[in-house]
């Protein structure tokens, strides 16, 4: 499957510009899902969420395969259990979720990404019953950070709520997590999606406990308890 493509992003590199503010906000990783195993993952053998990206690392690691990238894939419940749709291996194990609701997930429009016969997209979630014939993963959240290329209006310039935040776009054969280095707000985010990596559509993950796995880039982000997981997957023995 290769290597996840990882590098610390820098923005000036992206735009072929000088310094910017951006620099040093946010850390990018390249996943080509027509070459990589990603999946996601939820519960163990024993039906227990995993909960943490280094146990899933070690369970897999059991079975002689290694986890070379891992995020957090969406919002979840207290149980770990997740608030919107999840699809793992071709089976859904959680419905789409299009009810209303207070807090970020039901800012609406949220979205779903998706792994299916057309490679990975990120759809609005309303949209989602017309791609979801043969889709082998999928998760929800919300809300989307980029519609058609234009930021959510919900997401205002001046918000004083910041967080570190993470979230996917997918850009030809590739999905684009992104996580930021420091708290953040809603229209930085986004806007970094927008301007910079140059997507259309973006789907944010989640806030405060947003974590990366990545040996490549020496993290191992272990401070938060979480629900459903990305993860890159390969043999022991593939380079």
């Amino acid at each position: 499957m290769g290597r996840v493509l990882s590098a610390i992003c820098v923005a000036a590199a992206l735009a072929g510009g000088g310094a910017r503010a951006a620099d040093e906000l946010f850390t990018v990783v390249r996943v080509d899902v027509a070459k990589q195993d990603l999946r996601l993952f939820w519960r163990d053998d024993r039906g227990q969420p995993w909960r943490r990206l280094d146990r899933l690392a070690d369970g897999l690691k059991a079975r002689g395969r290694t986890l070379t990238f891992g995020m957090n894939a969406g919002m979840f419940h207290a149980d770990a259990s997740p608030v919107g749709l999840l699809v793992i291996d071709g089976q859904e194990l959680a419905p789409l979720n299009l009810a209303g609701g207070e807090g970020n997930f039901f800012l609406k429009p949220n979205g779903v990404f998706l792994i299916g016969p057309q490679g990975a997209r990120v759809v609005d979630a309303v949209d989602y019953p017309q791609w979801r014939d043969g889709v082998r993963q999928a998760t929800q959240s919300g809300p989307l950070l980029l519609k058609g290329g234009e930021i959510h209006p919900a997401l205002r310039p001046n918000s004083a709520s910041r967080y570190v935040r993470n979230g996917v776009c997918v850009l030809g054969s590739q999905a684009v997590f992104v996580i930021s280095r420091r708290a953040v707000t809603f229209h930085e985010f986004a806007v970094f999606f927008r301007d910079e990596l140059h997507c259309r559509d973006a789907l944010y993950l989640d806030g405060a406990v947003s974590s990366l796995y990545s040996p490549a880039l020496g993290r191992n982000d272990r401070w938060s308890a979480l629900g459903p997981m990305f993860g890159v997957v390969q043999d022991v023995t593939q380079p």
